[in-house]
């Protein structure tokens, strides 16, 4: 390139600056360029709220001096690029903060509205006369009609945007929960929990996705990791609340507790979740929706990851439900209260996600859901001999393995689908069906055998699960759609 077809107009470079806008402290303020004395058409300076910049074309020193890239001059229109922050606390730094901080609010909300009757199935098979098989239908349906509706929530997302169905999923569940008190039979219960579960499904169908288009894929997994680790808290609010206020009154009161909780996690999500800025509508009809689902399903190895969610949600979900009937019957014959600060365990899979998250990023998805699933197996064999000590030792070891491999896998699922979209939906669709399938199923394990019945449930789970990870670990064959 000669240095005649160098010598462009400073006021195009100039220009250039002022193509976009730089956001910072919640503010937007253009990016001020200034012709550099002498007129020299390279370099300009380049001054945002921001600090030191980079925009397309341009390269920042630290003292403001913006010199224009080779790239630049060799690639037309690449000065209308962004102006990005090259420092830390950028503009783009502070979006991921907060994009991640609401999704850890949205996951704490929906868990403690999802599990709220989790720890109260004891007293519903007392109150309403039912068995622990019935009564734990007030769990399973709701994540029954979750799966069911996560795929259509995704498909509304798309066309109204991941906020607005983000938003309105938290808030309808949290209005349901205040009516499970009122409930007087089983069976309205059972129906508020079913229509509660659909609404839910806003949140968990849209999250991966969100968060895979608002964060950049080198922080995708810590990112997940804290949106999960949300999700164990609200799971623990969810068992522990309602347990505590069990021991001084009845099972409504409790229902009321918690569901107020869960009103006032809704509010907080729903004031700090930012606006989009990855997404893109892309309404689709019936026909685009299910040609979408199919291209992910023929990827054998992420097929594999969505049965692992199904896998390892079931078995998660199976010994929770089925642990305070444990508890609070011989030879523990503990109170329900005491059984509800069990629950702490969760604290666990907190952290476990959190670690698990970033230990991903730079391990490799598939290491982490190796010692996960191990981690899941030794716990559930620990917790077999009626000693106290032993079972609580068990259940920490299988929440955090648990906990673990969710963040794996579905950190791994973001990174290997190109429809983020589809492929989080069906992953999810997948999670709570096991939950649902499973959770129901293995109270007939627990009928039938007891504590070592459900055991071995979920062991045969656990070995078809590993299968499904040496198939998820595979290199692609095919290409990704």
């Amino acid at each position: 390139m000669t240095s005649a077809d160098q010598s462009i107009p400073a006021q195009r470079l100039i220009a250039a600056a002022h193509l976009r806008e730089t956001t910072f402290a919640g503010r937007r303020a253009p990016a001020e360029a200034a012709q550099p004395p002498g007129g020299d058409i390279a370099t300009a300076e380049l001054n945002t709220p921001a600090g030191p910049s980079r925009c397309a074309g341009l390269e920042v020193v630290s003292d403001g001096t913006a010199h224009l890239s080779p790239t630049a001059v060799s690639s037309p229109g690449v000065l209308a690029g962004t102006a990005e922050p090259l420092v830390s606390g950028s503009p783009r730094d502070a979006h991921e903060k907060r994009v991640t901080a609401a999704l850890f609010a949205a996951g704490l909300t929906t868990f403690a509205a999802m599990y709220s009757t989790q720890s109260l199935l004891p007293s519903l098979s007392a109150a309403f006369d039912v068995t622990p098989a019935h009564a734990a239908l007030a769990v399973s349906l709701t994540t029954g009609f979750l799966a069911l509706a996560i795929i259509p929530a995704g498909v509304l997302s798309a066309r109204l945007g991941r906020t607005r169905v983000l938003i309105g999923s938290a808030v309808a569940a949290a209005l349901l929960g205040l009516l499970l008190p009122l409930c007087p039979t089983m069976d309205t219960l059972l129906a508020v929990r079913t229509v509660q579960g659909v609404a839910l499904a806003g949140v968990p169908a849209v999250a991966m996705a969100y968060l895979a288009e608002e964060v950049g894929s080198a922080g995708l997994g810590s990112a997940m990791g804290v949106y999960i680790a949300g999700t164990t808290i609200g799971g623990l609010a969810g068992r522990l609340i309602p347990s505590l206020v069990l021991g001084l009154t009845s099972w409504r009161w409790a229902e009321l507790a918690v569901s107020l909780a869960v009103a006032a996690g809704a509010v907080w999500f729903a004031r700090t979740l930012p606006a989009s800025r990855g997404f893109a509508a892309r309404p689709a009809g019936f026909g685009v929706m299910l040609g979408d689902l199919a291209r992910q399903l023929r990827l054998p190895r992420l097929a594999a990851l969505f049965g692992l969610a199904f896998l390892l949600m079931g078995s998660f979900v199976s010994v929770y439900n089925y642990l305070g009937y444990r508890l609070t019957h011989r030879p523990f014959g503990l109170p329900a209260a005491v059984v509800g600060a069990v629950f702490v365990l969760y604290l666990a899979g907190t952290a476990a996600s959190a670690y698990a998250g970033r230990l991903a990023d730079r391990r490799g998805h598939h290491r982490i859901l190796v010692g996960s699933l191990s981690l899941m197996a030794l716990g559930v064999a620990v917790t077999i001999p009626d000693r106290l000590s032993l079972v609580l030792i068990g259940i920490l070891l299988f929440t955090t393995g648990f906990f673990g491999a969710h963040t794996a896998a579905s950190a791994w699922v973001g990174t290997m689908a190109e429809n983020r979209g589809a492929a989080s939906s069906l992953y999810m669709f997948a999670y709570y069906l096991g939950s649902a399938v499973v959770g129901s199923a293995a109270g007939m394990a627990y009928v039938a055998g007891g504590w070592i019945g459900l055991v071995a449930c979920v062991a045969v789970l656990l070995v078809v699960a590993a299968l499904l990870l040496v198939t998820a670990g595979r290199p692609a064959t095919a290409r990704r759609s």
